[in-house]
């Protein structure tokens, strides 16, 4: 049988309704993982660690295994009973301290937030806390270290979440995405994940960066793992009314074919690095091979230009959560002080943010609009248009980060779910790239079916052992 810590979500919840493993002896043997490469657990990090956790819950951890295995001996527990997990430092779970990996949040929650209720109430066997960049404000997370090479950077913000998938010490991990935090990482360290439908999973009880554009989601080694973990996850947020009209998640076809499927390459790519160019046109030959048909980039689009409407929205809501840290802005990181320095410059007027809003709506839906004209499942495209760049300057300056969001904002602002998964390692750089599927608005499940099927054709990677011992 493969090593227990090298399962992934689909193959270790097989094995455990069969019985033929134990949830303690698939944590313990993650924990060992962690032990093994991670190296040491620490807010700044270290050039020869990995440290994609800033705590691990060791001993909670074997006693929720224990009780797991209890239960699937019984029969009929859900797949994600006895599954262990990382959670990003922003979700919060009662009892144990809260940080966004920040010197200024030091919280003990009192209520579990909605997405460790869901997982926890499946089953699942939480290992600890992965590193975020600081309150999520960036797509880098340079305290962590990329698995396929120390001295690059992981990504960001769920970049722990990333990392501790790369290095297998965890099968599945959540993340959050406001400007590409959930695929960022994925794309630079090798792993898959899906931005759901904005309202997909609930926000109650995550540290927000903009309580308009975040999104919360799962991240694992698969597409067709991440579905799993999304089943879990997903469900009404009390604080939002209209997140009770979601659709219940159908099982996976299994099916290798994209017959009959219209999948086209956004308009939206521009230039990109030699290695990520050739990841892109590979994904797109095998959605060919696989039956799909690929169709020229929709004419007439919406405005591809949401920047500076996006910019209003996320510093106004930056701003009015880091008002109660105030009297304490020297322990901010140096680009996180800087952010918010220039959201109280910037800040919007009421009817500059409402009219912000008014036009994401039409941009929204006009895109709705044109995906169903041209009866396109999907657009295809580059999740970041560079490889992992070298770690160390992602807290310098605000902002300083851009190439690494500048494909991802954009689908924040319409809310569309997005499945990003590998699209092989590059030939120059050694490193993994990444490709995008997109979708309209509730087509979470669909997605991850074509992104299931093209994983299968273009295989998931892994960095060499020599880099993880």
């Amino acid at each position: 049988m493969t090593e227990p810590a090298d399962l992934g979500v689909t193959e270790a919840s097989a094995l455990l309704a069969r019985r033929e493993l134990g949830a303690v002896e698939l944590a313990q043997a993650c924990l060992d993982r962690i032990r093994a490469r991670d190296g040491e657990h620490t807010y700044d990090g270290d050039p020869a660690s990995v440290n994609a956790w800033i705590r691990v819950y060791e001993e909670d951890a074997l006693a929720a295994a224990a009780r797991a295995d209890e239960r699937l001996g019984e029969g009929g527990a859900p797949p994600m009973c006895g599954i262990p997990v990382g959670l990003k430092d922003l979700y919060a779970v009662a009892g144990k301290p809260l940080t966004a990996s920040s010197r200024l949040l030091v919280e003990t929650p009192a209520r579990s937030c909605d997405v460790w209720l869901r997982l926890e109430a499946a089953g699942a066997v939480l290992l600890g806390h992965t590193h975020t960049h600081e309150f999520a404000a960036g797509g880098t997370t340079d305290q962590v270290g990329n698995p396929w090479a120390l001295d690059r950077s992981s990504g960001g913000s769920s970049g722990g979440s990333g990392a501790a998938l790369a290095a297998h010490t965890v099968p599945a991990a959540t993340g959050t995405d406001t400007a590409g935090s959930l695929r960022i990482p994925a794309a630079l360290s090798g792993v898959s994940t899906i931005k759901p439908t904005r309202g997909h999973v609930s926000l109650r009880g995550i540290v927000p960066l903009s309580p308009s554009l975040d999104h919360a989601g799962p991240m694992a080694r698969s597409v067709a793992d991440c579905a799993l973990v999304l089943a879990a996850m997903a469900g009404p947020d009390g604080g939002r009314s209209t997140t009770a009209l979601l659709r219940p998640a159908p099982e996976l076809s299994g099916s290798k074919s994209l017959a009959g499927m219209r999948l086209a390459v956004s308009p939206r790519v521009g230039s990109l690095e030699p290695d990520v160019a050739e990841g892109f046109d590979r994904a797109i030959d095998s959605c060919r091979r696989l039956g799909a048909s690929i169709v020229a980039p929709i004419a007439d689009v919406p405005t591809l230009d949401v920047l500076d409407d996006y910019m209003t929205v996320l510093l106004a809501d930056m701003l009015a959560y880091h008002r109660r840290f105030d009297g304490s802005r020297d322990l901010y990181r140096p680009s996180i002080r800087e952010f918010i320095e220039l959201a109280e410059t910037s800040h919007a007027h009421a009817e500059e943010y409402v009219a912000a809003a008014t036009r994401r709506r039409d941009v929204t839906a006009r895109w709705s609009d044109r995906l169903a004209a041209e009866h396109v499942t999907a657009l295809l495209e580059p999740t970041v248009p560079v490889t992992a760049p070298l770690r160390g300057s992602g807290y310098d300056h605000a902002l300083s980060d851009f190439d690494l969001i500048s494909l991802t904002h954009y689908w924040n602002w319409t809310g569309f779910p997005v499945v990003a998964l590998p699209s092989g390692v590059g030939a120059q750089t050694g490193l993994p790239v990444s490709v995008s599927l997109v979708g309209p608005p509730g087509s979470d499940w669909e997605l991850l079916a074509v992104g299931a099927a093209l994983q299968d054709e273009l295989g998931i990677p892994s960095p060499s052992p020599r880099t993880l011992s």
